[in-house]
């Protein structure tokens, strides 16, 4: 598993104990994959693993807590967040 996301999901968790490891897990891979795809269709280079864990860091970090409400708000997400239907 990517360090990196194992690192940010640690993290996540302590910050929403609302959730368990693999939602957190799913958490931290969709916003890698949102932050990554938005900056290569903005025309940006690929600017590492470094860059991107740091930007999905400061999520986590000003929402983090915040995260298992938006299942309730969005329920059109809800199947990428249950824990059966995982995107790892």
């Amino acid at each position: 598993m990517n360090d990196y996301h194992e690192r940010l999901t640690k993290i996540l968790l302590e910050k929403n104990d609302h959730i368990t490891y693999e939602q957190a897990l799913t958490w931290v891979e969709l916003l890698w994959e949102d932050f990554e795809a938005t900056y290569a269709k903005a025309g940006h280079e690929y600017a590492g693993e470094e860059m991107t864990s740091r930007v999905v860091r400061t999520w986590i970090d000003n929402y983090g807590e915040q995260f298992h409400e938006f299942i309730a708000k969005n329920p059109k997400y809800q199947h990428l967040l249950n824990q059966q239907n995982r995107l790892h």
